[in-house]
């Protein structure tokens, strides 16, 4: 294949990708058979089984039992919308969101109490590096489906010795952060969001049903209260193929008078 940087399998693949983009063969059509793709790219059935199993976790592709391979129709990009309304509507943001375009929303956490703050952390919550912060990681499904991951701080200093120490567990479980500071007289007033791409790393890639590398969009996000104090910071992952995330803002009215 004449590409020693390159695994054969992922060299395949590449060039499958670009036949598809370039409509060698419609939705709907049946691929030649492995055997004979394996021939024409000079590899085993093995790297050529191994490439085609990336492209149908892709999307690209699917296998029919005792038929073939074929080309699989697009995949719906969804759009998950982040507004100033979301956090006003009780309970739990992602569950509202999948909501309003029809999707069951589940997720699974896991908490960890008395987690030393990261620096990084640290400066984001206005806290010392190795103060005891609740650190919770989750696994949002959308339909079953991994839709997005976070990882969530929230310093002890505010939360301990209080029935929500833990978000997914006690009287208020999944119902939002807002909602639960809210339990214990923290009233959150503003939220801030700083979005960027980056690249799946392979315990993301491994959850979400990626490749390693693939593009994300991660939103570094940081709830505060009323005095400018910030009560909970997050990293949330989005994998850019499944998902477009848009930022709605409300104008407000023109005064009166």
């Amino acid at each position: 294949m004449g590409n020693d940087a390159t695994p054969p399998h992922q060299v395949v693949a590449n060039d499958l990708r670009r036949r598809l983009a370039d409509g060698e063969w419609e939705v709907g059509a049946r691929l030649p058979s492995r055997a004979h793709l394996a021939q024409h790219y000079g590899v085993g059935p093995n790297v050529l089984q191994k490439a085609m199993e990336r492209l149908i976790v892709e999307g690209l592709l699917e296998g029919r039992t005792g038929s073939g391979t074929y080309v699989a129709p697009p995949r719906e990009r969804l759009r998950m919308i982040r507004s100033r309304h979301r956090e006003h509507r009780g309970g739990s943001p992602f569950r509202a969101d999948m909501t309003e375009i029809g999707s069951n929303a589940t997720w699974e956490a896991s908490s960890q109490a008395r987690t030393p703050a990261p620096e990084n952390i640290a400066r984001r919550l206005g806290i010392s590096p190795g103060d005891p912060t609740v650190r919770t990681a989750y696994e949002f499904l959308a339909d079953g489906k991994p839709a997005q991951l976070s990882v969530s701080w929230e310093p002890m200093a505010i939360t301990g010795d209080t029935p929500i120490l833990l978000p997914e567990m006690g009287p208020l479980a999944g119902k939002g952060v807002v909602e639960r500071m809210r339990s214990i007289g923290v009233d959150i007033e503003t939220w801030v969001e700083l979005p960027r791409p980056a690249r799946a790393t392979p315990d993301q890639a491994a959850i979400l049903g990626l490749t390693a590398g693939d593009l994300v969009l991660a939103i570094e996000r940081t709830y505060y209260a009323g005095n400018g104090r910030a009560v909970e910071t997050a990293d949330i992952i989005v994998p850019d193929r499944s998902w477009e995330v848009a930022y709605e803002f409300a104008v407000d009215p023109p005064e009166s008078g």
